[in-house]
Protein backbone atom coordinates (compact mmCIF):
# COMPACT_ATOMS: atom_id res chain seq x y z
CA UNK A 1 0.00 0.00 0.00
CA UNK A 2 2.81 2.41 0.82
CA UNK A 3 4.66 2.04 -2.33
CA UNK A 4 0.99 2.44 -4.25
CA UNK A 5 0.35 5.72 -2.59
CA UNK A 6 4.02 6.71 -3.08
CA UNK A 7 3.67 6.43 -7.02
CA UNK A 8 0.73 8.09 -7.09
CA UNK A 9 2.16 11.09 -4.58
CA UNK A 10 4.28 11.47 -7.52
CA UNK A 11 2.14 10.99 -10.52
CA UNK A 12 -0.32 13.46 -8.65
CA UNK A 13 2.45 16.45 -7.98
CA UNK A 14 2.89 17.11 -12.03
CA UNK A 15 -0.96 17.69 -11.80
CA UNK A 16 -0.53 20.29 -8.56
CA UNK A 17 2.15 21.81 -11.13
CA UNK A 18 0.55 22.11 -13.86
CA UNK A 19 -2.88 23.33 -12.31
CA UNK A 20 -1.09 26.37 -10.50
CA UNK A 21 1.41 26.79 -13.89
CA UNK A 22 -2.58 26.54 -15.31
CA UNK A 23 -3.75 29.01 -12.92
CA UNK A 24 -1.21 31.64 -12.74
CA UNK A 25 -1.45 31.73 -16.41
CA UNK A 26 -4.80 32.05 -16.95
CA UNK A 27 -4.64 34.95 -14.04
CA UNK A 28 -1.72 36.89 -15.66
CA UNK A 29 -3.33 36.62 -18.90
CA UNK A 30 -6.60 38.16 -17.22
CA UNK A 31 -4.90 40.53 -15.61
CA UNK A 32 -3.16 42.02 -18.39
CA UNK A 33 -6.16 41.85 -20.88
CA UNK A 34 -7.98 42.94 -17.99
CA UNK A 35 -10.90 40.27 -18.79
CA UNK A 36 -13.63 38.74 -16.63
CA UNK A 37 -12.73 36.40 -14.46
CA UNK A 38 -14.99 34.11 -16.02
CA UNK A 39 -16.19 30.48 -14.75
CA UNK A 40 -13.47 28.82 -16.49
CA UNK A 41 -10.88 30.64 -14.18
CA UNK A 42 -13.60 30.29 -11.52
CA UNK A 43 -13.02 26.36 -11.62
CA UNK A 44 -9.47 26.08 -12.61
CA UNK A 45 -8.84 28.53 -9.40
CA UNK A 46 -11.19 25.86 -7.59
CA UNK A 47 -9.53 22.62 -9.38
CA UNK A 48 -5.84 23.55 -7.92
CA UNK A 49 -6.61 23.92 -4.74
CA UNK A 50 -8.59 20.69 -4.66
CA UNK A 51 -5.52 18.65 -6.79
CA UNK A 52 -3.66 20.48 -3.83
CA UNK A 53 -5.13 19.44 -0.75
CA UNK A 54 -5.89 15.85 -1.84
CA UNK A 55 -2.00 15.96 -2.64
CA UNK A 56 -1.12 17.04 0.80
CA UNK A 57 -3.46 14.27 2.24
CA UNK A 58 -1.84 11.57 0.45
CA UNK A 59 1.46 13.09 1.25
CA UNK A 60 0.49 12.76 5.17
CA UNK A 61 -0.63 9.49 4.60
CA UNK A 62 2.61 8.27 3.03
CA UNK A 63 4.39 10.47 5.81
CA UNK A 64 2.83 8.21 9.07
CA UNK A 65 3.91 5.09 6.59
CA UNK A 66 7.55 6.35 5.66
CA UNK A 67 10.33 4.21 6.46
CA UNK A 68 12.67 6.88 5.88
CA UNK A 69 10.63 9.12 8.31
CA UNK A 70 10.58 6.73 10.71
CA UNK A 71 14.47 5.82 10.67
CA UNK A 72 14.87 9.51 10.61
CA UNK A 73 14.15 9.10 14.35
CA UNK A 74 16.75 6.98 15.11
CA UNK A 75 19.73 8.53 12.82
CA UNK A 76 19.05 12.61 13.26
CA UNK A 77 22.93 13.59 14.73
CA UNK A 78 25.17 12.42 11.47
CA UNK A 79 24.55 15.28 8.92
CA UNK A 80 23.45 18.56 8.26
CA UNK A 81 20.40 17.33 6.50
CA UNK A 82 19.93 13.90 4.90
CA UNK A 83 16.83 12.10 3.65
CA UNK A 84 15.39 11.33 6.97
CA UNK A 85 15.75 15.07 8.04
CA UNK A 86 14.50 16.25 5.05
CA UNK A 87 11.64 14.04 5.04
CA UNK A 88 10.45 14.14 8.46
CA UNK A 89 10.77 17.89 8.96
CA UNK A 90 11.16 20.38 5.94
CA UNK A 91 9.18 18.72 3.32
CA UNK A 92 5.76 18.25 4.97
CA UNK A 93 6.54 21.45 6.68
CA UNK A 94 6.97 23.43 3.53
CA UNK A 95 4.32 21.82 1.61
CA UNK A 96 1.97 22.25 4.11
CA UNK A 97 2.67 25.90 4.09
CA UNK A 98 2.17 25.91 0.43
CA UNK A 99 -1.18 24.15 0.35
CA UNK A 100 -2.37 27.15 3.01
CA UNK A 101 -0.80 29.44 0.39
CA UNK A 102 -2.98 28.22 -2.39
CA UNK A 103 -6.22 27.75 -0.26
CA UNK A 104 -5.76 31.38 1.01
CA UNK A 105 -5.43 32.07 -2.15
CA UNK A 106 -7.90 30.75 -3.74
CA UNK A 107 -10.41 31.89 -0.87
CA UNK A 108 -9.53 35.60 -1.00
CA UNK A 109 -9.89 35.20 -4.78
CA UNK A 110 -13.27 33.67 -4.82
CA UNK A 111 -14.26 36.32 -2.30
CA UNK A 112 -12.97 39.65 -3.90
CA UNK A 113 -15.70 42.02 -6.09
CA UNK A 114 -13.67 43.13 -9.13
CA UNK A 115 -12.06 40.96 -11.85
CA UNK A 116 -8.54 42.39 -11.24
CA UNK A 117 -8.70 41.93 -7.68
CA UNK A 118 -9.40 38.03 -8.28
CA UNK A 119 -6.80 37.57 -10.61
CA UNK A 120 -4.39 39.89 -8.33
CA UNK A 121 -5.14 38.18 -5.27
CA UNK A 122 -5.14 34.18 -6.91
CA UNK A 123 -1.78 35.24 -8.67
CA UNK A 124 0.36 36.69 -5.14
CA UNK A 125 -1.04 33.59 -3.65
CA UNK A 126 -0.47 30.95 -6.18
CA UNK A 127 2.99 32.48 -6.93
CA UNK A 128 3.91 31.79 -3.10
CA UNK A 129 2.64 28.55 -3.29
CA UNK A 130 4.40 27.70 -6.05
CA UNK A 131 7.88 29.09 -5.13
CA UNK A 132 7.54 27.03 -1.93
CA UNK A 133 6.43 23.77 -3.51
CA UNK A 134 9.85 24.03 -6.24
CA UNK A 135 11.57 24.43 -2.64
CA UNK A 136 10.16 21.26 -1.30
CA UNK A 137 10.45 19.03 -3.85
CA UNK A 138 13.32 16.45 -3.65
CA UNK A 139 14.93 17.77 -7.17
CA UNK A 140 17.12 14.47 -8.65
CA UNK A 141 20.13 17.10 -8.49
CA UNK A 142 19.80 17.90 -4.57
CA UNK A 143 22.61 16.36 -3.25
CA UNK A 144 21.72 14.62 -0.30
CA UNK A 145 17.48 13.91 -0.39
CA UNK A 146 17.38 12.95 -4.17
CA UNK A 147 14.41 11.04 -6.03
CA UNK A 148 13.62 10.36 -9.68
CA UNK A 149 10.91 12.71 -11.73
CA UNK A 150 8.69 9.86 -12.11
CA UNK A 151 8.40 6.92 -9.71
CA UNK A 152 7.40 3.69 -11.22
CA UNK A 153 4.70 1.47 -10.02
Amino acid sequence: MYYLLLSFHSLIRWFVLFSLLLSLYMGLNGLVSKRMFSPLVNTVRHWTATIAHIQLMIGITIYFQSPVVKYAVLDSGKAMINDGIFFRYLHISLMFIAVVFITIGSAKAKRMTTDAEKYRTMLRWFTAGLIVILLAIPWPFYEYVSRPLIRRF
